[in-house]
C-alpha cells in the first residue's frame, strides 16, 4: 500500500511569528509537550492510514503472512459483486485463506448466507473464526481433495488465493470441483504476474510459493477444464466498477461451466 510521505519542508506560519518560526525566547515546556504529543498522532495516523482506523478496510486486514493477498480485494468488490450477481450472492462459498473475514462481512449483508473453506492451518484464529470452524460455517479442508459438499450447493464460489498456490496437476481436479458446488458460477481473484512480493510467501505454511500467472494463462487453463467466462456477470461488473470508480488489485474471472 503506497502512502503519501509527509513533507519535511512543509511549515507552519511562514509569514512570522508560527510554531517554528525564530525566536530568541525559549519555548514553554507547554508548547513543546504539546508538539510532540501532535507529532505522536500525525505519526499514528500515517501508519494506521487506510487500515480501518482512520479509513474503512479494516476488515481487509490479513493474518496471513506475505505481502499480497486478494481476500481483502473480495472484501472490497462485495458491493460490485451484489451489482453483479444479484440474488446470485445470497449463498455463497468462499475458499481461500483469511476465509473466517471474508464470511463475516458476507453474513453482515441482508439476506445472505454464506460459508468458508479454509484451505490451509490457521494459526492463532481469534474468537469469531473459532466460533464460525465450531458451527461449522467455516471448515478446514484441503483442496486438492473433492469438497464435502453436494453438487450445486451454493449459487456462488469465490475463491481468493488459494489458486495461486496450487500446481496444474491439482488445478485439473480443483476447479471442476469449484464448478461442481455451484450453481450459477465462479468468481476468481488471483494474483497479477507482476507482484514480486506474492513469491515471499510463507512456504513453510503453503508447501510453496505463489505462482502468478498472466489472464491469458488461465483463460486458456479455463477452457481446457471446460471452464468459460459468464459475459452477463462480467458485463454487469464492469459497468458497477465503472460507475463505482472500482480499480481492482488482483485478477478477476466470471466463470461458469460449458453446457
Amino acid at each position: 500500500m503506497s502512502r503519501r510521505p509527509v513533507n519535511p519542508s512543509r511549515r507552519f506560519g511562514d509569514s512570522g511569528g508560527g510554531l517554528f518560526s525564530s525566536s530568541k525566547s525559549k519555548s514553554s515546556p507547554v508548547v513543546s509537550v504539546g508538539l510532540i504529543i501532535v507529532g505522536c498522532l500525525f505519526l499514528i495516523a500515517y501508519v494506521y492510514k487506510g487500515s480501518g482506523v482512520f479509513g474503512s478496510r479494516l476488515e481487509s486486514v490479513s493474518r496471513v503472512e506475505g505481502d499480497y493477498l486478494c481476500a481483502g480485494e473480495v472484501l472490497r468488490a462485495i458491493p460490485i459483486l451484489q451489482k453483479a450477481y444479484g440474488d446470485s450472492l445470497h449463498k455463497v462459498l468462499h475458499v481461500g485463506p483469511d476465509t473466517c473475514y471474508v464470511v463475516s462481512k458476507l453474513l453482515k449483508e441482508e439476506e445472505t448466507e454464506a460459508w468458508g473453506i479454509e484451505p490451509y492451518d490457521i494459526e492463532d484464529a481469534d474468537g469469531n473464526c473459532k466460533t464460525l470452524i465450531g458451527k461449522g460455517i467455516v471448515r478446514m479442508a484441503d483442496i486438492k481433495f473433492p469438497l464435502p459438499y453436494r453438487p450445486k450447493s451454493f449459487s456462488l464460489v469465490i475463491v481468493s488465493d488459494a489458486l495461486d498456490f496450487l500446481s496444474p496437476r491439482y488445478l485439473n481436479k480443483t476447479l471442476p470441483d469449484l464448478a461442481r458446488v455451484s450453481a450459477d458460477g465462479i468468481v476468481i481473484f488471483t494474483g497479477f504476474p507482476d507482484n514480486q512480493k506474492a513469491k515471499v510467501a510463507d512456504v513453510s505454511k503453503f508447501g510453496r510459493t505463489a505462482k502468478m500467472r498472466s489472464s491469458s494463462w488461465w483463460v486458456r487453463f479455463f477452457l481446457s477444464i471446460n471452464l468459460e467466462e459468464n459475459e452477463t456477470a462480467s458485463k454487469k461488473f464492469a459497468q458497477a466498477s465503472t460507475k463505482s470508480s472500482y480499480i481492482p488489485n488482483c485478477q478477476i474471472f466470471h466463470l461458469k461451466s460449458l453446457h
